[in-house]
This record gives structure tokens, C-alpha cells and sequence, in this order.
């Protein structure tokens, strides 16, 4: 023994001593209070294990928390914490069934792990963890091995990744002189007392949540590990294009863009470093037109001493005066109504534009134009002269498809709880008050590409009878019939009826046949 020069961790030391301890005790006949100390040493770990239940339930809420504030950052470090949480039940409970299979051997199917009876029962611990036919003692140190490896993955610090090696290590330290190798569970279980061998997974239990601990620490820290240091804040205005024509819009991004003036970024356009003088001002002179393609990237320094490189491309067009022709209100022109159209010659003001269209009608509108199309699918062609240097020219020529005008969708108009019209168009429950005040059928085309109002004709109400018959009321016009109202007005919660037949024309004068509508009462 005096050569024995193996080194023990400071667990495996203390549960050797413990194994000692106890198997002196019982060669010694120990009373029963002796083993009732360890049931308060059991009794303590289990308060110190709740302790550590809760704190690590606040450190996973403090990941939920900042996942919910800004998921594009945390989220991967949150769905980290989902696993881990999985892991550690899944082996926590584990533990906790070893404990309760151990007390019912020694007491019965009613044992109580809080009032264990038979507490110095030596044969109940060793048939539940060695036992050929039960074989937990296996399981458990499989497990815990597997869970000592997750955790030790997500560890990138060396010192704690040592400390979860050794906290939940199943090493064990044989002495030379032994000829057969002990297994962990041996060293841990044989011949040993229900109430020691209950401590001993109490205190794995307790390991198990501080190493958890220790993960859910270190993927709090992994949120801003990455982060860029900075020193100085600016806004920036950056417009899509500083030059804007008569009748359209001027859009810029406004951004807050944050520094380290101390840590410069390197910047690098097509294989070039831009001077660091130049704070990130990337200029270039325009002599021919086209489009000009660029690309590059920075390379940033981080808090945790990397460097990422971050790619850019963009592209800058350089083109001569010219006429831009752009209906405002979809790609095609639509036969029998107006249609708006925005006409304009850059550097020319819009009394010296002047445009005419073939199949229909251009008018001009304020310093809009409206284009009525009378033909379908025929195309309608607008042509664009401007008056330049006292001579009229022509600068652009633009086909537009022409196509009829779509069917409308049938709807039933009420007020919301704001006042506000809303669009009831079938298909899901509706309330029976708001069905009581309705009293006109209407029919619009508003997915906001086209809105166009249709004048609803006729329409038919079917309704059905307990015996499961079509009722069927018509009304002329827009409004509901009496007979139509009476009919809605009987219906109960949960009944359907439907609005078919509904014939209604626009401002093209073409008739329109409608899909009906399934009204569900609620």
C-alpha cells in the first residue's frame, strides 16, 4: 500500500471512503441510528438538489426570454438548451426509478422512499444494479457516460469540460495488485445498504444538475461570445438613388451603424483593399452607360479574438436620358376601365411630354394619365414624344397586354367593433348578430392590385328544413328580401345556407355569373 502512488479525484475519494466506511459498520453490527445518518445525508442532498433544480429552471427561461427578444441571435443557443433540458430529464429520471425500484425490493410495491424501513437491507441494491436479470448498474454507467460526452461537447472552455470529465466520471482506479478489473456500479453497489446505495444516486443526481448548470452557463456566455466590440454610433442615410424623376418616390434606408474606431475593418473591392483613409467611401467615375457589377467583403475583428469575413455585391447602372412608361397599378391594362399610368422624360417637365396609346383611349389626369383599353387581347401601345430643344421626338414605345376584366368575389358588408366596413366572403362561422344587421349582397375585386366595385343584380338564398329539404328564396337587387331575412332569422348555431345564383355587372357593362357563398352561423 505504501507504493500506491495512484491519484484519486476528490469523488472517487470520498465515495471509496464512504464504501470503507460502511463496510466497516456493518462488520461492527452498527445500530440503527448510524444508518439513519446517512438517510439525513440523503435528506440534504435531496434539499440541495431542488436548490439547483431552480436554478437552473431560471437560467432556462433567461435563454427563453432572450430567444423571444431576438431569435435570429439566440435562437440556436435556445433550441441548444431544448436538448440539454431532454438529456438531463431523460437521465435524471432515470436515476430516480433506480431509486424507487431499490426501496420497493426492500420494502414491497408500497415502499416510500421518504420512510424507508428496511434501511439496512443488503441484497436489494445489489440485485437491482448487478443482478444478470436487471443489470441497471450497467445502464446507468452507460448513460451517464453518454451524457458526460453531450455536455463535454458543448463545453468549449477547457477547464469545465475537466470538470464534467471528472464530476461525472465512472473511471475506476484499481491497484496493480488486482488481477480481476472492478466495474464502476461493483465498486458502488455490492453488498451495500438500501439507504447508502439511495445517498450515493441522490448525489448523482445533484452532479447531474451541476454540470447542467455549468452547460446552461456557458451557452448564456456563447449569445454574445461572437460579438463585435464597438465604441461609436453614427446614422447613416442611404438612399436607393440620389436621382429621383417628377411623380415618384425618394426611399433611403436610415440605419444606426456601430464601430470600433480602435479596430478598423478591412475592406476588399473586386480583389483590392480600399485605403483605411477612406472610411468605407467606395467612389468611382461614371464614362460609359451600362450596368457595373461589383463585389468584395470585411473582415471584421471579434471580442473572442477571431476574425469573420463578411461578402458584399452590388451593382450601379449608368444610363443616358431616357422615357420610363409604368402602369401604377399592375403589369397589364385591363379592358373597359381606367387604368393609371405614370409618363415621364427625365430632365423634362411634363407640359413638353406628350403620349398617345392604339386600342382605347389616353387622357391625361393631373400629372397622371388614365388608359381605358377597348379590345382584348389585343395589345395597347403608348407612344411617348417629348418637345427637346424646340423639336418634338420620340423617346419611348410601350405595349401593355389587355385583358378582361376578372370576376369579382360576392361578399356580405358589416360594421366592426371599431365601426370599420368589413367583408364577409363564406366559408367560415359567422356571427348571427352581425347576419341580422346585413342587408345588402355586394361583390368587389380588392386584392389590392385591382379594386374595382360591382353592382350585385340578383341573387338566391338557400336554406334548408329539419327534414334536410332546399328552401329557396330569390331577391331582386342588392338587398335582402324579407322572406330572405325571415329565413336567416330562423336558423340556428351551427346551420349553413348559401347565397348562389348571384348575378352582378361592373363598370366594363359585362354581365358576371358568381360563385356562390356557404354562410356558417354562429
Amino acid at each position: 500500500m505504501a507504493g500506491n502512488n495512484t491519484k484519486l479525484s476528490p469523488r472517487q475519494k470520498m465515495i471509496n471512503l464512504m464504501y470503507i466506511v460502511l463496510t466497516a459498520m456493518l462488520a461492527l453490527n452498527v445500530s440503527s441510528d448510524v444508518l439513519n445518518g446517512f438517510r439525513q445525508v440523503e435528506e440534504g442532498l435531496g434539499r440541495t438538489t431542488s436548490t439547483a433544480a431552480v436554478r437552473n429552471d431560471a437560467l432556462y427561461q433567461q435563454l427563453a426570454d432572450f430567444n423571444e427578444q431576438n431569435p435570429e441571435k439566440g435562437g440556436v443557443w435556445y433550441n441548444e438548451s431544448l436538448e440539454l433540458r431532454e438529456q438531463t430529464s431523460k437521465l435524471y429520471n432515470y436515476i430516480d426509478s433506480l431509486k424507487l425500484l431499490i426501496a420497493r425490493k426492500a420494502d414491497g410495491k408500497d415502499a416510500d422512499l421518504k420512510n424507508i424501513k428496511s434501511q439496512d437491507d443488503l441484497e436489494a441494491a445489489s440485485y437491482v444494479m448487478l443482478s444478470p436479470s436487471m443489470r441497471h448498474g450497467g445502464r446507468l454507467r452507460e448513460s451517464i457516460d453518454n451524457y458526460r460526452t453531450y455536455v463535454s461537447a458543448l463545453m468549449p472552455d477547457s477547464v469545465k469540460k475537466a470538470t464534467v470529465e471528472e464530476c461525472l466520471s465512472t473511471k475506476v482506479n484499481t491497484r496493480a495488485e488486482q488481477i480481476n478489473p472492478i466495474v464502476w456500479e461493483t465498486t458502488l453497489f455490492e453488498n451495500m445498504p438500501v439507504v447508502a446505495a439511495i445517498t450515493i444516486l441522490t448525489k448523482m443526481q445533484s452532479d447531474v444538475l451541476y454540470v447542467e448548470n455549468l452547460a446552461l452557463n456557458t451557452l448564456i456566455t456563447n449569445i454574445d461570445a461572437s460579438d463585435v466590440r464597438v465604441n461609436k454610433l453614427d446614422a447613416f442615410v442611404i438612399p436607393n438613388s440620389k436621382n429621383i424623376m417628377r411623380g415618384s418616390k425618394y426611399s433611403a434606408n436610415i440605419v444606426l451603424a456601430a464601430i470600433d474606431t480602435t479596430q478598423v475593418p478591412n475592406i476588399y473591392i473586386d480583389g483590392k483593399q480600399l485605403p483605411q483613409s477612406h472610411d468605407g467611401l467606395y467612389e468611382v467615375v461614371c464614362g460609359s452607360t451600362g450596368v457595373f457589377d461589383f463585389t468584395g467583403y470585411l473582415e471584421v475583428p471579434h471580442g473572442d479574438g477571431t476574425m469573420t469575413r463578411h461578402d458584399f455585391s452590388s451593382s450601379y447602372t449608368v444610363v443616358e436620358p431616357s422615357a420610363t412608361v409604368s402602369a401604377t397599378m399592375m403589369n397589364v391594362m385591363y379592358a373597359g376601365i381606367s387604368n393609371p399610368v405614370s409618363i415621364s422624360v427625365p430632365g423634362i417637365p411634363n407640359n413638353a411630354v406628350q403620349a398617345t396609346m392604339t386600342n382605347g383611349t389616353l387622357t391625361r389626369s393631373g400629372d397622371l394619365w388614365e388608359a381605358r383599353p377597348t379590345t382584348v387581347g389585343e395589345d395597347a401601345v403608348i407612344t411617348v414624344t417629348a418637345t427637346i430643344d424646340g423639336r418634338s421626338q420620340t423617346v419611348a414605345t410601350t405595349a401593355f397586354r389587355v385583358r378582361r376584366l376578372p370576376d369579382p368575389t360576392p361578399y356580405i358588408p358589416y360594421k366592426d367593433a371599431n365601426g370599420q366596413e368589413q367583408h364577409y366572403k363564406g366559408g367560415k362561422p359567422f356571427s348571427k348578430g352581425l347576419l341580422r344587421g346585413a342587408t345588402t349582397l355586394g361583390a368587389a375585386i380588392d386584392d389590392g392590385l385591382v379594386n374595382v366595385t360591382f353592382n350585385v343584380t340578383s341573387f338566391e338564398l338557400v336554406t334548408f328544413d329539419q327534414m334536410g329539404n332546399a328552401l329557396l328564396e330569390k331577391s331582386e337587387g342588392a338587398n335582402f328580401s324579407k322572406r330572405q331575412n325571415d329565413a336567416i332569422n330562423r336558423l340556428s348555431r351551427g346551420k349553413r345556407f348559401y347565397i348562389s345564383n348571384i348575378k352582378a355587372i361592373g363598370p366594363d357593362g359585362v354581365p358576371r355569373d358568381l360563385s356562390p357563398i356557404e354562410v356558417i352561423v354562429n
